[in-house]
């Protein structure tokens, strides 16, 4: 039986949400029936040490992403795939317009965001008129398929919702070597937020609650990097938040889930957010911004988290202070995430969403 041929397409393999599923679908798609191999505009970033041998990669080394459609095609044109899969909404946009130009190969765009929230450049936004000419669309959670129909008029048979998946293996790996970090003081609650240091995820709202906080004995420790850093610093300067740290990009953010007190997202917007699913799969407890996204297929309330308005600064620090004074079993909080997001039952699903665009009409 002739393999599936797929190309997966991203900028990088930078140690991202989209990027890590697009790794654990390559890595884990049935070797009998498929043939992956991931495109990328740079080949740099850390799941390229992820990533099983036998994936090929495409290089093209391209820095913009609208300088890299003539190679993405040209590539594309060589290599004729039966499916290409491509996982970035700027990519999934332009790539839109050019669909039609291959009848032979099937196109699965997978949304990142809620695109009415995410994207504000109307150049970007003029190539969702063109959505209609992916097979398939899959939406990470029930926010994003609804964005998706009614604000970009795509047809509901072609989304299909698939919410990320958890690699509990890979993250019990981690969990295992993880010791508790020195900066987790005795006598201090230790509280955990994690994402890329821009507007959208929300940290500007979470030191103005810290600000509330100062009496209490509970340190904020900040994991990632990015364009707001240094606006972020000052914030925390001039509020005087002596027990708030940022840590930069951690390489075993796990270590810090692991021996944590409560998660908390802050966003203002997501996708589907994957480091809420990995606090719950390390056992934490989480409190999350009612934002769009999916947050609200995630949270189990009072089994795995809790959902409040962080804009209501005074209220959510009143939740915080009330959680951390509380009890949460960490095995129930892993089982509500391993019983519905564990990798093996979303990639099935990722795999009868490309077996069913091949067959037979």
């Amino acid at each position: 039986m002739k393999k599936i041929s797929v190309i997966f397409i991203l900028p990088d393999l930078e140690t991202g949400g989209a990027e890590r599923i697009v790794t654990t679908i390559a890595n884990h798609l049935s070797r009998d029936r498929f043939e992956p191999k991931i495109l990328l505009l740079r080949k740099q970033g850390g799941y390229l040490n992820f990533l099983k041998k036998d994936v090929e990669i495409i290089d093209i080394n391209t820095e913009r992403i609208r300088h890299s459609l003539k190679p993405i095609l040209g590539e594309i044109y060589r290599r004729k795939p039966d499916i290409v899969f491509s996982g970035f909404g700027e990519v999934n946009a332009y790539l839109s317009l050019f669909i039609k130009l291959f009848p032979r190969t099937k196109f699965i765009a997978r949304e990142t965001n809620v695109v009415t929230q995410h994207v504000t450049r109307k150049e970007i936004k003029f190539f969702y008129n063109f959505y209609n000419n992916y097979q398939r669309i899959i939406a990470q959670s029930d926010d994003m398929m609804k964005d998706l129909v009614d604000n970009f008029n795509i047809k509901k048979k072609k989304i299909v919702k698939i919410n990320n998946p958890v690699d509990f293996d890979f993250i019990e790996d981690k969990m295992a070597l993880s010791v508790k970090p020195e900066c987790y003081k005795y006598n201090y609650k230790n509280v955990v937020a994690i994402g890329n240091l821009s507007s959208r995820k929300g940290f500007d709202n979470l030191l103005k609650v810290f600000s509330r906080l100062k009496n209490e004995n509970i340190m904020l420790h900040i994991l990632g990097d990015g364009k707001d850093k240094d606006l972020l610093l000052q914030t925390k300067e001039l509020l005087g938040l002596k027990k708030v740290i940022f840590h930069g990009r951690q390489e075993n953010p796990y270590q810090y889930l692991k021996y944590a007190d409560l998660f908390v997202l802050s966003s203002r917007y997501e996708g589907f957010p994957n480091v809420l699913l990995e606090a719950g799969a390390c056992g934490t407890y989480s409190l999350a911004n009612n934002c769009p996204g999916g947050i609200n297929e995630i949270i189990q309330h009072n089994v795995n988290g809790e959902i409040a308005d962080i804009e209501n600064h005074d209220r959510f620090a009143q939740e915080i202070v009330r959680i951390l004074q509380s009890n949460y079993n960490r095995d129930a909080i892993k089982n509500s995430i391993k019983s519905r997001f564990s990798k093996n039952i979303i990639l099935d699903k990722y795999e009868k969403v490309l077996l069913d665009l091949i067959k037979p009409s």
